[in-house]
């Protein structure tokens, strides 16, 4: 079994990199909740975030369908790239409209992590695997 990519392997500091980690990593593990290899949703992550510097709400909501589309496919995220496309845009203007563009608001307007966990998952293709993945790390920074 390959080992488990983590926020550590994306650069990615939740302790001390604030909203701006937290979104990140929420991005991440949306890709990483997909059924699709470990290693390209990382590449998926690292073309995305990294080479385009689409790194906040308002960034990557800003991107095109079709320029997404082509990222994913940059990194061989084929099998879903359309649906992961369209909805990674819908997180982010369901993040921008409900919560500010902030992931620390979620958690902020949430009386315990069940309630939090709760919340991520109302997000369009959020699933209870990319809720595990996202709290396998932040609930060290949060609970």
């Amino acid at each position: 079994m390959a080992a488990q990519i983590g926020g550590r392997q994306l650069n990615i500091d939740l302790v001390h990199g604030g909203e701006a980690a937290l979104f990140r990593w929420f991005i991440a593990s949306f890709l990483f909740g997909k059924r699709i290899q470990g290693e390209i949703a990382a590449q998926a992550y690292r073309v995305i975030v990294d080479r385009h510097g689409l790194d906040t709400p308002q960034k990557l909501g800003a991107c095109s369908h079709r320029r997404l589309v082509g990222m994913l496919g940059e990194a061989r995220y084929v099998r879903y790239d359309e649906s992961t496309a369209e909805r990674l845009l819908r997180l982010c203007r369901t993040l921008m409209e409900e919560y500010g563009g902030a992931v620390g608001a979620i958690q902020a307007r949430s009386e315990n992590r069940a309630a939090f966990e709760k919340r991520l998952a109302r997000f369009e293709g959020v699933g209870p695997k990319t809720v595990e993945i996202f709290m396998r790390e932040a609930a060290s920074v949060w609970y």
